[in-house]
């Protein structure tokens, strides 16, 4: 049976694939190290696991949930965002739930991108960004992010044949995979490019409050005047370690939010009630979790410059994100040695490359593992004579 030819216009998702190879050597005994997809390894904070035990006996939410989220749900997406960035929202118009913030934005990029429209996609950059759009018939323009740019987009290298075109520009920061940051002055000349070339701006801002070293991210929709064109994503996956319960909601523009739910009542009936519930009691609850999450990703991240630079690589401390960026040994490919590592140490990293093709001569490590086992895989690197000169050493 031939399949449609949007599903041969993308390739399989690098994490699927990944996750194979980890597996297909853990079935030869192989003790694998994963420093790969980036999943909170601490559980999901008491609270919210009691409001969802109750929310569950509630014969309310054996039923279809309202389209967009239930009032309470929205009531305190809008309560957290005015506390949180000191901006108001009106749930009724500025505010949709979303099963995850995958789905969110596969969904927006559907509802505006179409046969040979432009998405202006970072690059490197969350893989959903580019093949959502080849999926909707658009074309992706790449915006380089590089390390000499502190991994921000130049706008003014965009063409003004394509900003004229363009229909959507993605960006996300805290940034993954590279960790970048931006303030609120990038942010300003963002929504200005798109005020003058009537783009959506779309923030993904999923990793908002996994900040340190005293950076605190800001919302695009704190820059005057950008709801008339940008619409802002957020998950409670990261923040509230619930990855597998899929949940996250889309602020800002109207227009752009009910044309979000627009396509979203089309093809899916919500997020459970029961799961909405228990997101309004992380949404409402307490935070010593994120602190703490936070706390032990500052310390893995120091283990993990420490134990870098000793194998030859010069890190800087990330602000932001559980990722570490990092260029691969000269004269190897991303997937060369995101192959090598695995094959040799056991370890799983990405290819740089599966991020886009600005993501070529890198490879990215989660820090969602403990120390000892951040420690023996750094063991294993050293062992195995896995280090940024290892290709020189060769030769």
């Amino acid at each position: 049976m031939e399949v449609a030819d949007r599903l041969k216009s993308i390739p399989p998702y690098v994490f699927a694939e990944i996750g194979k190879k980890a597996k297909a050597l853990a079935q030869t005994g192989v003790d694998v190290i994963d420093l790969g997809i980036g999943a909170p390894d601490q559980p999901t904070p008491k609270h919210i696991l009691e409001a969802m035990h109750a929310a569950i006996d509630n014969p309310v939410n054996h039923r279809y949930p309202p389209f967009g989220g239930t009032p309470a749900y929205k009531e305190a997406v809008g309560k957290w965002f005015n506390k949180r960035f000191g901006i108001s929202l009106d749930p009724a118009t500025e505010i949709t739930s979303l099963i995850g913030g995958k789905e969110g934005l596969h969904h927006l990029i559907l509802a505006y991108i179409g046969t040979g429209d432009i998405a202006l996609v970072p690059d490197p950059a969350y893989p959903v960004y580019k093949t959502s759009t080849v999926l909707a018939g658009g074309t992706p323009h790449f915006m380089p992010l590089t390390p000499e740019k502190d991994f921000l987009p130049d706008l003014s290298a965009i063409p003004d044949s394509v900003a004229q075109k363009a229909k959507l520009l993605l960006i996300n920061y805290p940034n993954n995979p590279t960790a970048g940051v931006a303030n609120l002055a990038f942010f300003e000349q963002v929504v200005a490019f798109c005020k003058k070339h009537d783009i959506l701006l779309c923030h993904d801002n999923s990793y908002s409050e996994m900040t340190y070293d005293g950076y605190k991210a800001p919302s695009i929709l704190e820059v005057k005047g950008a709801k008339d064109i940008a619409i802002e994503l957020h998950t409670l996956s990261k923040t509230h370690n619930m990855t597998g319960w899929r949940i996250g909601f889309a602020v800002g523009n109207k227009e752009a939010v009910a044309n979000l739910a627009k396509i979203k009542s089309n093809v899916d009936t919500d997020v459970f009630g029961a799961i909405q519930a228990a997101a309004i009691a992380g949404l409402n609850g307490p935070t010593d979790h994120i602190e703490y999450c936070n706390k032990l990703y500052v310390e893995r991240r120091d283990l993990a410059v420490k134990r870098l630079g000793e194998l030859g690589w010069q890190v800087k401390p990330i602000k932001a994100t559980f990722y570490m960026w990092l260029r691969t040994p000269e004269g190897m490919s991303s997937e060369e040695f995101s192959n090598h590592m695995l094959n040799t140490a056991g370890i799983v990293v990405p290819p740089g490359n599966a991020y886009g093709p600005g993501g070529e001569g890198f490879f990215r490590i989660s820090l969602c593992t403990d120390k000892n086992r951040l420690s023996e895989a750094f063991d294993r690197m050293a062992k195995h004579a896995i280090t940024y000169d290892m290709k020189k050493a060769k030769v």
